[in-house]
Parts: C-alpha cells; sequence; structure tokens
C-alpha cells in the first residue's frame, strides 16, 4: 500500500511540474506579446496578469512540496 500510494505522489509532482513548466512558457509569451504590442488591449492585460498568477501559484504548491526541475 505505502509503494502505491508513494507511486501516485511521485505521478502528481511529475505532473505538477510539467505544468509549470508550461504555464512559465505561456507567461513568457504573453510578456512578448505586450512587449512588442505598440498599443496592447485590455483583454491582452488581462491575460497576462492571469498566465502570471497562474505561474505563480503553481511555483508556490512546488515550493512547498520542495520539488525540483532536473535539467
Amino acid at each position: 500500500m505505502f509503494f502505491r500510494k508513494k507511486r501516485l505522489l511521485q505521478a502528481i509532482n511529475d505532473e505538477l511540474l510539467f505544468v509549470l513548466e508550461k504555464a512559465k512558457d505561456e507567461w513568457m509569451m504573453r510578456k512578448k506579446l505586450i512587449e512588442k504590442s505598440i498599443e496592447p488591449s485590455d483583454l491582452l492585460d488581462y491575460e497576462l496578469k492571469l498566465a502570471e498568477a497562474k505561474y505563480l501559484f503553481l511555483l508556490r504548491e512546488a515550493k512547498s512540496r520542495k520539488l525540483t526541475l532536473k535539467r
């Protein structure tokens, strides 16, 4: 039973790291889009803030679980 729980926790942690990396890429993409825009719209601003908040939330969760990226 313990090994199953450990495998499940590892799978969840791996998924969290994958989603965290995806959220960071999305946030950076939106940030670059706003930097390149002459006159960014309110919707673009909203999407940037949403992507940043999502990334920071996932980052805090990863830090609380003491996870690190293996590169």
